[in-house]
């Protein structure tokens, strides 16, 4: 099954990482995250008992599984945004009637190849088209010619969290936009809860977190020939109750220096690079966020409120 490209370029991708670098405090996009490794590293996360989002997730869409069928109606065009793995996406599948298509969006190709490839095998009449890009920037979908009642855009996992309060507006914006008046968004949203629950969720005792952060660097020595010594790097995250949201960070642990794309990076000693916002919403907070641009249709919940799956509808 051929996987439509939209290729991130290795020239854009370096002049991005060099602007946030050069930054004051430094940062990285989190979309570096996810090379193949990062990848497996994730779906290694999501099964650890602190992290708590994709299981509490699950138990949401299980639940509600009839419901939310029945709201995204028969024949939808069904677009996912960060495939990953495509282990929610089954459960979709399972229980969607009639679903036209289904389009599964995702920056790590040999990741989606894999995930498409095993998922044709269990849906044999189900059209998959898959698509490899960066779906924070702007591409276009390939022609779809063949019916379907209403696009539908899955964005599961809380990854709008990831972003600023301002940039999730214009991301959610340009989402609306693409999908067509009428067209829906299923997205997971976490919820704020006690600290201690959140630290612990990207804290976890394995260090698979800690690896999966690490590997960020790890990446940009492969294919952008950087020379980050990961020996002299640490991951550390923590819950700023002020701004609601989870931090993660890579702290150099002495003064150093790298060089990337020809250009020499200083560092000092517990200087950070932001790798990772996760924002946590209420469901008030989350509803004044997207107004604008969705009406929230329907929300649901887990027993004690740690996680919501929302149903949008553009206006």
């Amino acid at each position: 099954m051929a996987v439509q490209k939209f290729e991130i370029e290795e020239d854009y991708l370096l002049a991005e990482v060099l602007e946030g670098l050069t930054k004051t405090p430094k940062e990285l996009p989190c979309k570096l995250f996810y090379d193949e490794k990062g990848s497996a590293l994730f779906d290694e996360i999501c099964e650890l008992e602190e992290y708590y989002l994709t299981r509490t997730e699950m138990e949401v869409m299980t639940e509600y599984i009839d419901d939310i069928s029945t709201v995204l109606g028969r024949r939808c065009l069904l677009i996912e945004l960060g495939s990953g793995s495509s282990t929610k996406i089954r459960l979709m599948l399972d229980h969607l009637k009639e679903p036209a298509a289904y389009v599964p969006i995702d920056i790590s190709a040999e990741h989606l190849k894999k995930s498409v490839a095993s998922l044709a095998k269990d849906h044999p009449r189900l059209k998959i088209i898959p698509v490899y890009a960066d779906y924070t920037q702007p591409f276009s979908l390939p022609a779809l010619r063949f019916p379907y009642s209403r696009k539908v855009v899955y964005y599961p996992g809380s990854t709008i969290g990831n972003f600023t309060q301002e940039y999730a507006g214009h991301f959610l914006k340009q989402i609306a936009k693409r999908a067509g008046k009428g067209s829906g968004l299923l997205i997971g949203v976490d919820l704020k809860k006690d600290k201690e629950t959140l630290e612990a969720a990207y804290n976890d005792k394995k260090g698979v977190t800690a690896a999966f952060n690490l590997n960020m660097l790890e990446r940009l020595n492969r294919e952008l020939g950087s020379n980050f010594d990961l020996d002299h790097w640490r991951h550390y995250a923590f819950y700023n109750s002020d701004k609601g949201r989870i931090e993660m960070y890579l702290v150099s642990l002495r003064d150093q220096h790298v060089v990337l794309g020809g250009t020499r990076i200083s560092f000092t000693k517990d200087e950070r690079i932001l790798t990772e916002y996760s924002h946590k919403y209420t469901v008030e907070e989350f509803e004044h966020l997207v107004t604008d641009y969705f009406q929230v249709e329907q929300v649901w919940m887990d027993k004690e409120n740690k996680f919501s799956v929302q149903y949008l509808s553009a206006r």
